[in-house]
């Protein structure tokens, strides 16, 4: 695989940074994840399969499960010999949590010169917001996700019920190692990647640069996906037409042939129908109860080449042709249950992607890794359990 040979030491914990480890795994790296004595906090979720909850299983497939209270010395000491097997560092505490442990950049660098340490904070290392909690709904919230929703869809702001920040930032973040290991590679020299959930949602945004100086002002833009119709045709099924539908109505018309129809409204070009998007969606409605199916629709809309998104279900999607065709689900172990989780959005010419191995309950792998990486004798082993520095569920 792409990261065969490649070892990661995973110090983060929930989404961000397991997002970011879960791909370096399914790239092939031997990611080693360490979790405090309580677990990762997403081990809370539900529902389970066994012992394991299936959002934890998703972030953490294809890892080595270790335990190790970082809170006793002989912990810390444990990890920081870990550091020292390892290519990759990450974390995602607060600045200065790492540090404190003893397991900061400059700590590890130290005792591992050439370390590829890498950092996931909501603010960064630095500036007067560094040291704030963030999670994905703050970040969501003060970064305008919210408000940009709300305006754009004429409604009172309403929370999203996807994590966008954590995976948007734990695949920047895993760009940037790759990134910093090709610079390794090339020069010898490790280093500490910073990066944050705010500045990746700005980067993640396409109206950030429209919106920080100074909006849209009177002109109008075809692109607005905020506003984008969502039409339920003849046979009860819902469609979702891309783009403004303000500006986009005087083509589907042209093609439906109800040009007439807007006419009659003094409908004759974008201008004019602006701010009437409820009267505009309601027309296109009535237009799509004519159509039986989504293949007639899209039949009569070929022409215009503009494409039609059927609402589905999540849960139906491992169903779907395409995704049985690319494989994009794999069947894992996790604590002895067969579990579909996403393969990998990679494909590579060169050989296979995806998790290796399943998802275990907590400490699963203390004994048999640290005798691996550390060699470390049962003897040993059994010292460090009686003390409560590894810990197994």
């Amino acid at each position: 695989m792409i990261l065969s040979g490649i070892t990661v030491l995973d110090l983060t914990r929930v989404v961000s940074g397991p997002s970011c480890t879960r791909t370096l795994a399914d790239l092939g790296a031997d990611v080693i994840k360490i979790e405090p004595p309580e677990g990762d906090l997403l081990r809370r979720g539900v529902p389970k399969a066994g012992r394991v909850a299936l959002g934890f299983a998703q972030q953490n497939a294809g890892k080595r499960h270790l335990s190790v209270n970082l809170q006793k010395p002989a912990g810390r000491d444990l990890v920081a010999k870990l550091a020292l097997k390892a290519d990759v560092l990450v974390e995602n505490y607060r600045p200065g949590v790492a540090a404190r442990l003893g397991l900061g950049y400059d700590d590890v660098r130290a005792a591992n010169p050439d370390i590829v340490y890498c950092s996931i904070t909501g603010y960064g290392q630095d500036g007067p917001a560094a040291g704030r909690r963030a999670y994905a709904p703050i970040i969501h919230a003060e970064l305008g996700l919210i408000d940009l929703n709300a305006r754009e869809r004429g409604t009172a702001p309403q929370p999203e019920a996807v994590s966008h920040a954590d995976f948007a930032v734990g695949a920047q973040a895993a760009t940037a190692i790759l990134a910093a290991l090709v610079y390794k590679l090339r020069t010898g020299a490790g280093q500490h990647v910073d990066v944050s959930m705010a500045e990746t949602m700005l980067a993640m945004n396409e109206w950030t640069t429209v919106e920080v100086n100074g909006g849209f002002g009177d002109e109008i833009s075809p692109f607005r996906p905020g506003k984008a119709a969502l039409l339920q045709l003849k046979d009860g099924t819902w469609i979702q037409l891309p783009g403004n539908p303000t500006t986009g109505i005087f083509r589907i018309a042209a093609v439906l042939d109800k040009t007439d129809e807007l006419e009659a409204r003094g409908w004759h070009s974008p201008e004019t129908t602006q701010g009437k998007e409820v009267e505009v969606k309601e027309l296109l409605q009535t237009w799509a109860r004519e159509f039986d199916s989504i293949q007639q629709f899209e039949a009569a809309l070929e022409s215009l080449r503009i494409p039609l998104g059927e609402v589905k279900s999540l849960g139906d999607t491992a169903d779907q042709d395409w995704a049985i065709a690319r494989e994009a689900f794999v069947e894992i172990d996790v604590d002895g249950q067969p579990v579909k989780i996403p393969r990998s959005p990679f494909r590579f010419s060169a050989g296979p992607v995806g998790p290796t191995s399943g998802s275990y309950p907590q400490g699963h792998d203390n004994r048999t890794a640290l005798k691996e990486l550390l060699d470390l004798d049962d003897e040993s082993l059994d010292v460090l359990e009686a003390d409560g520095v590894l810990v197994t569920q």
